[in-house]
């Protein structure tokens, strides 16, 4: 089994490049989705933004028993921070528009994928490997 550090790193390197997808994504024209229903853009960013809080959750130092609360709403409240930045982004890029409602399905995908994580974690014994 990798080390809670490599996990760390890893789950680092994957929450810069899910970052770097989304800004890119973000910068395109507005694709046409239809997943038969209303609403359906919300979804995607609930699903988008709560792998991004559960990889920034998993980029923190992972503590015995599990990730705090603290560090849950830490890593929702960064992965939020990251979807308002890039709500902005969205108002400079042609055929793309800033929404609340975009900001909110994010922060809460962002809280759910955290709490899921932690979750998960929680209920699995934590191997810390000593230094050698």
């Amino acid at each position: 089994m990798p080390s809670t550090q490599t996990l760390r790193l890893l789950s680092t390197f994957l929450a810069v490049t899910w970052m770097a997808t989304l800004f890119y994504l973000s910068s395109q024209p507005m694709p046409e989705i239809d997943l038969g229903f209303t609403g359906q853009d919300k979804l995607v960013h609930l699903v988008a933004y709560g792998l991004l809080g559960a990889l920034l959750l998993g980029a923190l130092p992972l503590r015995t028993g599990g990730y705090s609360r603290g560090q849950m709403l830490l890593a929702a409240a960064l992965a939020t921070l990251y979807g308002i930045s890039d709500e902005w982004h969205q108002f400079f890029v042609p055929g793309r528009t800033m929404d609340g409602l975009d900001v909110l399905a994010d922060a809460i995908g962002a809280l759910l994928g955290a709490w899921l994580l932690r979750r998960v974690v929680g209920k699995r014994p934590v191997a810390v490997r000593s230094p050698r």
